[in-house]
């Protein structure tokens, strides 16, 4: 889920590239043609990555590198690769290498904190995310606030977390794992009117709940005194999710 969310963004800094070729018909003998040829590499390697096939994006990705060893696109794309064939110390390698080159690159920053987060290393997830937070015309800023309250949460910090959920929600409203999230915290503190809220709100959006909001949704519905929802959940939470942790609380609480 992170990975393909990370390739989303990483795919729309390309376009289509069209490397084009000197007298000789070699590409690569000019400083143009060695550009764009990188930019077409780049956008084959994170192809072959978007349609699963992490082996066949190594090839095009190193070739990127041959010509060019410090494109920060490529580094972060080949970190990508080894992020999905779950080899985390190649992966942190080339993250390393494409921050190196490019500090201030906001998606690379937070596809390194989402990497981060991944290997249970939430502190040091919450700062990479900070840092690109921090960058106002970062257009995917709402993802980023989404992450640091993801991150907040796994540190233990509640209210932090719930203000970056709010941020991100005005940044981008349509955003049911956000709502997920606040109706959660709002539950856990207590406050069960705006954490039945931001579950209806949450619930119109997201109509293939998970286990996890679906127990959310049987707990609400059981404070409210609304039977039939309650009834209603718990029934898709046994034949949907038979096996999962959020089930076994469910019986438990029966």
């Amino acid at each position: 889920m992170i990975v393909r969310a990370a390739l989303a963004v990483l795919l729309t800094t390309f376009l289509t590239a069209c490397v084009t070729t000197d007298d000789q018909g070699n590409p690569v003998k000019t400083d143009e043609g060695r550009e764009e040829a990188v930019v077409a590499y780049i956008q084959l390697g994170i192809g072959y990555l978007q349609s699963g096939d992490a082996e066949r994006a190594k090839a095009p990705l190193q070739k990127a590198l041959d010509l060019d060893p410090s494109n920060s696109d490529a580094n972060a794309a080949l970190a990508l690769v080894f992020q999905t064939e779950m080899e985390p110390q190649l992966a942190e390698q080339y993250y390393r290498k494409a921050l190196a080159e490019s500090p201030d690159d906001s998606r690379v920053r937070n596809n390194y904190g989402s990497f981060l987060f991944e290997q249970e290393r939430y502190k040091e997830a919450y700062e990479s995310f900070e840092k690109a937070a921090a960058d106002t015309m970062y257009s995917e800023r709402s993802r980023v606030f989404a992450n640091l309250g993801r991150a907040a949460v796994k540190l233990n910090q509640p209210q932090i977390a719930k203000k970056h959920f709010e941020k991100s929600l005005r940044l981008n409203r349509r955003q049911p794992a956000v709502l997920l999230e606040l109706a959660q915290i709002s539950f856990d503190e207590k406050m069960y009117v705006p954490a039945r809220d931001y579950y209806q709100r949450y619930s119109k959006m997201d109509k293939d709940q998970d286990a996890r909001g679906l127990l959310l949704g049987i707990r609400l519905a059981n404070i409210f005194e609304d039977r039939d929802t309650a009834a209603s959940y718990g029934l898709q939470l046994k034949r949907l999710y038979p096996g999962s942790p959020e089930y076994r609380q469910y019986q438990s609480e029966q």
